[in-house]
């Protein structure tokens, strides 16, 4: 189950669900991996949050009006604190300005309630805007990434940079991206009201600046690594509890719910102190940066003290009040660079989880570079395989200059011993992976010549493991053809022999199925397979096991409508039962990559060769 390399014997034919979850709960293994390009990630970022150009022109209107009401709090403030004066020893209060001065600051406090509270919706939907786009390109993504991209990666972690990911990039922006504009807006403004009021108090403000960049961009670099880790570990356990789930029944029948537990617990275990570590860390710039804030605001204050008491040239206008200012305006100076810190671990957390995700938009898609113009009803089914080389992995061979021809209407059955390429076949000829050499041609025509999606409408699969969706069985069926009408659905149905369980079920074509089919039973999950490429009405059809998972007077039954489908259609069979297969027209015999025997029934068995032993075999009983 761990094991990844793609030999026949594991590797998922023509993309069966169970490909890419190595690692699962059968034996976790972890693969490290060192961050990537934050200032590349954050870029592509913000060219999504970019595309929302009214709702950010919108917040930005909305924050120059908080920001500048909140500027003139201080500056209000101090004039209210100056119409205190002290004159001969008595105590003066102009109690008419100085209530100015409070009501127009309690105007400004509700003004800049109601903004911010404008200000929060507009921050939802410019992140659920910017989400909404990068999921829509992350699946869109998905689709058209090769069928070994998913065959080599972990269908858990896929789905939680889908789901995890999205959501961690969602929570920075909605919390995030009103706080950043904002520190921007106030940084600028109040060191601008801070030289209003004498440079040398604002160049005193700005001492601990080097000092904050230095710890802040250190602190950055040590912590990244730590959310980046917990992101990659988040999508593991996704894998495996996604495993778990579809592998239940084989964890339990083989008596490994412990193994399968301790598998996780490792990872969790890792997860919950890589997470700590993250945490812990991202946490100490919040103090880092409130010391330094503190700081400055003890500087301030003593060298606002001095000057108001020891008045020198430039300084001598300095008043208390400008000093309460002067102190307002240092906390709002050092508060966003505060926030900033405080927000640091969401903001990691969602550069980390956009690395993920640009990651798979940056994967190659899957090549179809066909400009053939032929149409599917214009194929006819000659096949043929010429001098055919290919591996999954570089060095191991799986298929080595195989030849085969397959003329217009054959029926043709391709056995041999587990391992030794036979779905291989069926997979270069849909292009689901490529060739290492030689060359594949339907009528002559070279199949990379032809659009992927002309070629594959052509051909028909029914795989051993059978794929359906959680959808009524009328749909399921209609898989194979949507624009299909019912009376047509019901006749495939009745041609593959499903209809007579599907009348009894309580909503008959109606029922909506479980998650993969699993409330019915691998039977008559084949039999819904076998009725989707009926409607298909291919002209080459694919049966790889087709009846693998059904008895013996059912597969009769679905014997017999093959004849009918499989009537003037091309058709490559992949059987281990060889008993199904007897009246092919003609049988090839794959071994160690290659084709050692061709012919029909009686003339290999009377070869006496390798397919001669297998047959011999499977019906002295002993499994192939």
């Amino acid at each position: 189950m761990n094991n990844q390399r793609k030999v026949e014997q594991n590797m998922p034919p023509m993309g069966r669900p169970g490909g890419g979850r190595a690692g699962g709960p059968m034996g976790a293994r972890v693969n490290r991996e060192k961050p990537k390009n934050v200032k590349k990630s954050l870029l592509r970022l913000l060219k999504y949050i970019g595309r929302s150009k009214l709702l950010i022109i919108a917040l930005i209107a909305i924050m120059v009006a908080v920001t500048v009401s909140d500027l003139a709090g201080p500056a209000l403030q101090g004039a209210a604190i100056d119409t205190i004066k002290i004159k001969n020893g008595a105590i003066t209060v102009n109690f008419e300005t100085m209530l100015e001065y409070l009501g127009v600051m309690a105007i400004l406090f509700v003004f800049s309630a109601v903004m911010n509270f404008f200000q929060a919706i507009i921050a939802a939907k410019l992140s659920q805007n910017t989400v909404y786009m990068l999921r829509n390109d992350l699946f869109a993504k998905i689709s058209k990434l090769p069928i070994k991209y998913t065959d080599t990666h972990k269908h858990g972690d896929i789905m939680s940079r889908m789901t995890n990911d999205v959501e961690n990039v969602s929570n920075a922006i909605s919390q995030s991206i009103a706080s950043l504009i904002s520190s921007v807006l106030t940084l600028v403004g109040a060191f601008s009201m801070m030289l209003y009021y004498g440079w040398v108090m604002a160049l005193i403000a700005c001492v601990t600046i080097p000092l904050t960049i230095f710890i802040s961009g250190n602190l950055a670099k040590f912590m990244r690594k730590y959310f980046v880790r917990r992101q990659k570990l988040m999508g593991q356990l996704n894998g495996q509890v996604e495993e778990m789930v579809t592998s239940y029944k084989t964890v339990v029948a083989y008596g490994k719910e412990k193994k399968a537990v301790k598998d996780f617990s490792a990872t969790s275990e890792e997860f919950k102190r890589c997470s700590i570590s993250a945490r812990v860390w991202g946490s100490i710039m919040g103090p880092c940066m409130n010391f330094l804030g503190n700081l400055q605001y003890v500087l301030i204050a003593v060298f606002g003290g001095y000057f108001v008491l020891n008045p020198v040239g430039f300084m001598r206008t300095l008043s208390i009040g400008n000093i309460q200012s002067m102190l307002q305006y240092s906390k709002k100076f050092t508060r966003p660079v505060n926030e900033i810190a405080n927000q640091y671990s969401s903001i990691l957390t969602a550069l980390a989880g956009a690395e993920r995700i640009f990651e798979i938009m940056d994967s190659a898609d899957e090549v179809d570079d066909g400009k053939s113009e032929i149409r599917v009803e214009e194929i006819k089914g000659n096949i043929r395989f010429e001098k055919i080389d290919f591996s999954y992995e570089e060095g191991e061979p799986v298929l080595k200059s195989l030849d085969l021809w397959v003329k217009e209407g054959q029926k043709i059955a391709i056995v041999g011993a587990t391992g030794s390429g036979k779905t291989t076949i069926v997979n270069l000829l849909t292009r689901f992976y490529e060739l290492d050499g030689g060359v594949i041609t339907i009528d002559g025509i070279d199949i990379t010549e032809i659009p992927k999606s002309t070629l594959r409408r052509a051909i028909a699969i029914v795989l051993q493991d059978t794929v359906l969706f959680s959808d009524t069985i009328a749909a399921n069926i209609k898989y194979g053809r949507l624009e299909a009408t019912d009376e047509e659905m019901k006749r495939a149905a009745a041609h593959a022999k499903a209809d007579e369980f599907i009348e009894r079920l309580p909503e008959d074509y109606n029922t909506v199925l479980a998650e993969s089919g699993s409330d019915l039973s691998a039977g008559q999950r084949q039999l819904l397979a076998i009725a989707r490429a009926v409607l298909a009405d291919p002209k080459i059809l694919i049966l790889d096991e087709a009846t693998s998972s059904v008895d013996t007077r059912t597969e009769m039954h679905i014997q017999q409508a093959m004849v009918a489908l499989m009537e003037k259609r091309t058709s490559l069979i992949i059987a281990h039962r060889l008993s199904t297969i007897r009246d092919a027209d003609k049988i090839v015999v794959v071994k160690d990559g290659t084709i050692v025997e061709a012919g029909d029934h009686e003339e290999l068995l009377a070869l006496g060769g390798e397919y001669h032993k297998l047959y011999s075999n499977q019906f002295a009983g002993i499994a192939t």
